[in-house]
């Protein structure tokens, strides 16, 4: 849909307007009373979020970020669906799936009487999604975001199976965090659970499956998938003086991720320090914890994040 049909048809006045910003992708630019976010229609990707009592964003972009047709970006909080990490057989597949980088539709938008901000966006049917589904995704299927800003960020992810057969995915919002300095931060709330350990493996070859042994701390690169876990994370942050909640239901996952420096630099679009100022703690369904979902039914993933003085 053209930017002047979009502003037109879910456009709000004094809260919501669509822009082009770089590499000429469209964004949803809110912007209300309680907390002001923006949202890229390639990959319905949440590229930033800051409440207005903060000072610092809760989401955070690299200032190194490249922003292309059909390439991923770096931050924000990117929708990883309907695989997550790597796709379980073909190898060519991308990692975390396609749905971060094809172009999503706004169907629904509207201010609420709480001062928040909605708005929903559905996989778009155009060809080059229809091209992608045939090969990668073959399953009559409907995945949407409906996400609404306010003093907090509640994004919900919705598959439905529009088929007659189940089908299973893996999924995750990959949420990168602003933080003051990696080193000075702790995440609770994953104490006793269980991890898969993605940086190196057990004595016998296998993978490390570890217990989480207080709080997580960060002095060098943490790639972690803890499972069977639904529980409320809370990133304590010394430096900025401040908690940021992670919440969230229909997820039994959690992944915790630092590239710290090494790899950082590898990757060619963090910077020389940005890794040190943001954290991704993701809501996930993988591993074991992949979901079944049953012909005709439909499964939702929900978060909500907020920060809070510490």
């Amino acid at each position: 849909m053209p930017l002047a049909a979009l502003n037109r048809r879910f456009g709000l006045a004094d809260q919501l307007k669509f822009v082009e910003g770089p590499g000429g992708l469209i964004f949803a630019e809110i912007d209300n009373a309680l907390g002001t976010a923006y949202l890229c229609l390639q990959g319905a990707h949440i590229t930033t979020f800051r409440p207005k009592d903060q000072d610092e964003p809760v989401i955070w972009l690299s200032d190194y970020a490249k922003f292309a047709p059909g390439k991923s970006i770096r931050g924000g909080a990117p929708v990883c669906w309907p695989w997550f990490g790597a796709h379980a057989t073909e190898s060519g597949f991308p990692g975390h799936g396609f749905a971060r980088t094809v172009m999503w539709e706004v169907t629904a938008s509207g201010a609420l009487a709480s001062g928040e901000t909605e708005i929903t966006l559905a996989l778009a049917e155009n060809e080059q999604s229809r091209a992608i589904l045939a090969t990668q995704w073959p399953h009559k299927s409907r995945v949407e975001l409906n996400v609404v800003v306010g003093k907090s960020l509640k994004a919900n992810l919705i598959t439905s199976n529009l088929g007659d057969a189940d089908f299973v995915i893996g999924e995750a919002l990959h949420t990168y965090f602003q933080i003051g300095d990696i080193a000075e931060i702790k995440v609770r709330g994953l104490e006793g659970c269980e991890y898969v350990d993605k940086i190196g493996v057990d004595k016998a070859g296998g993978v490390n499956r570890r217990t989480q042994d207080g709080a997580v701390t960060f002095d060098g690169e943490v790639d972690r998938v803890y499972v069977n876990t639904e529980a409320t994370c809370v990133i304590e942050d010394s430096r900025l003086k401040r908690r940021i909640v992670v919440a969230k239901s229909g997820s039994r996952s959690t992944v915790v991720w630092t590239p710290w420096t090494e790899k950082a630099d590898k990757m060619g679009d963090f910077g020389p320090d940005g890794w040190r100022k943001m954290v991704c703690v993701e809501s996930v369904n993988a591993l074991e914890n992949v979901v079944v979902i049953p012909a005709g039914q439909s499964h939702a993933m929900s978060v909500e994040y907020s920060a809070e003085p510490l």
